[in-house]
């Protein structure tokens, strides 16, 4: 199968959808496929086995054409869009890329279905343009339940949900306590960390909370922020990231969180091992599209996050995470001194989060994705 992958950011870019593509795209050639994607002009990506045109300079109605003519010079059988608004700088074009496809089948593979900024007062159109992308897509992709939910009015629908971006597989001769010390924890010291980019959503002021009442309580706690930057393809990130600075100072927190800034994988796998507790206390509750939770599922980590907003039956609160109330601080030092008092209950969530992990797969995400596209190209195109 001739696959072309679209998508708004790839490396060396910071974030998630990049990396993403990257991983699904040599996944899907590991199992004979051929593999394109159609990215943006900053992309760098070097590969005998994938084709990288980075031809787009703006997604505007001159990527129209580009996207034509990419189509047809690798004979593509079928196109997938990695959606998320942000990835493609808030441009209305790209949903309307099935449209100027047509007749190639176009799968829309939706990282979230927040809804695009297009001009003041846009109102409902902002929700129309979505939702018409997904009308106008042969086939659907959600990678989380909350989405898959959101799009029941579309027929040709799959869940398959995304993999940690962190895949390198810690050494044999890993030593945690070599990786405390780098994070400035002593011996004793209740060691917490919490992974990804920084945004209002992952809940980091929550946490930050959480931390100075465990430090009041007498928990000798710290705080590892593992990886830690605002990234590429949201400024209010950046706004975000100057109260994150304010907060620690106005609480007093500065002695007790190491920062490591961008890390490769090897690095972030390493620390999030070494931690005695990872907490992820999103806003919107724990949930298949966050990567940072995929992340520690991976390295079998004792997690503490958020109780999801709707059903997930993967995740058992007590048995492979703990589950707290959104934004509620005092709840989650409340988990976090649990798991600070009950070396049991950090092994009985470690062993959980590695049964579970396998669910998240690369290799088992590709052959999932091919199995839906080949029935979208039998009986959805």
């Amino acid at each position: 199968m001739h696959i072309g992958l679209v998508t708004g950011e790839f490396p060396p870019m910071q974030g998630g959808i990049g990396a993403y593509s990257r991983i699904l795209a040599e996944h899907l050639a590991d199992l004979g496929h051929n593999v394109s994607i159609l990215t943006g002009e900053r992309a760098r990506y070097e590969s005998n086995r994938i084709h990288l045109a980075n031809v787009i300079h703006h997604w505007d109605a001159r990527a129209w054409m580009q996207a034509r003519a990419w189509v047809r010079d690798q004979q593509l059988d079928l196109a997938c869009i990695q959606y998320q608004t942000a990835a493609y700088a808030m441009s209305p074009w790209i949903h309307f890329l099935p449209d100027i496809l047509r007749p190639l089948p176009v799968v829309t593979t939706f990282h979230d279905l927040r809804v695009p900024y297009l001009f003041p007062k846009a109102g409902p159109l902002r929700t129309w343009i979505v939702r018409r992308l997904a009308r106008f897509s042969a086939g659907v992709i959600a990678t989380n339940h909350e989405d898959m939910n959101a799009l029941a009015f579309h027929d040709c629908r799959k869940l398959i949900p995304i993999g940690s971006n962190i895949t390198t597989a810690l050494p044999e001769s890993f030593d945690a306590g070599e990786w405390r010390a780098r994070a400035r924890a002593a011996q004793g010291d209740f060691l917490i960390a919490h992974f990804g980019l920084i945004n209002r959503s992952k809940g980091l002021d929550v946490l930050l909370r959480a931390l100075a009442t465990l430090r009041g309580d007498g928990v000798p706690a710290r705080l590892l922020i593992v990886g830690g930057t605002s990234g590429d393809n949201d400024p209010t990130n950046l706004d975000y990231a100057k109260e994150i600075e304010a907060l620690i100072e106005s609480l007093e927190l500065r002695p007790y969180i190491h920062q490591t800034g961008y890390l490769d994988e090897r690095d972030v796998g390493a620390y999030l091992r070494a931690a005695d507790a990872v907490a992820l206390p999103f806003h919107d509750g724990a949930s298949y599209r966050r990567g940072s939770l995929m992340a520690a599922l991976r390295y079998a980590c004792p997690i503490v996050t958020t109780t999801p907003a709707v059903a997930i039956p993967a995740f058992v609160d007590g048995d492979n995470l703990l589950c707290v109330a959104p934004e509620d601080a005092s709840a989650l030092a409340a988990a976090l001194r649990r798991l600070h008092d009950d070396p049991e209950l950090r092994h009985k969530l470690s062993q959980g989060a590695a049964a579970l992990a396998p669910t998240f797969d690369w290799a088992q995400i590709a052959r999932e994705h091919v199995d839906f596209f080949g029935h979208v190209l039998e009986t959805c195109a």
